[in-house]
């Protein structure tokens, strides 16, 4: 096997950065592949739990797409995606009718009770091996990397 002609030139803190986003990639791939087999891609999977966790399995489409990070044009294609598929409904909010609310149907629930135990045996693999403490100091970082990230999106946007 041939060498790569690259020398890594990175930081360390840009290594730690680069190493937080080739987890999440690598868990995205693995993930898509198990929502894959029921019809879902990894956003939509995203927007059914936003829902199922939502009050009364309903919530704003700009609701769920400031959840999930994810502008309004991408939420309409996945939104209706999901409903031609039988996942959820598009209601008009009957406050506002400019408004458009998503609601989980029957099928999105059980999809995402059939996908559960597969979901979570993979996490669990990925996992397997750091204690518990190790897990808890890394969710505690990552939060904080989150914070520091948006507030410097803010910062240098604003």
């Amino acid at each position: 096997m041939e060498k790569p002609n690259y020398k890594n030139d990175l930081t360390f803190d840009e290594r730690v950065m680069m190493g937080i986003v080739r987890a999440a990639e690598n868990f995205k791939r693995a993930h898509s592949l198990v929502f894959k087999k029921y019809g879902l891609s990894f956003p939509q999977y995203n927007i059914l739990r936003v829902l199922e966790a939502s009050e009364k399995g309903q919530n704003k489409i700009s609701a769920v797409g400031k959840i999930m990070l994810t502008p309004g044009a991408n939420m309409t294609g996945l939104a209706k995606r999901l409903e031609q598929n039988g996942f959820l409904e598009r209601r008009p909010d009957p406050a506002d009718e400019r408004v458009t609310m998503l609601v989980i149907t029957q099928k999105g629930r059980d999809t995402l009770k059939r996908i559960e135990v597969e979901k979570d045996q993979a996490i669990d693999r990925i996992l397997e091996g750091i204690p518990q403490e190790a897990k808890e100091t890394y969710l505690a970082v990552t939060k904080q990397i989150i914070k520091s990230t948006g507030l410097l999106q803010k910062e240098m946007s604003g």
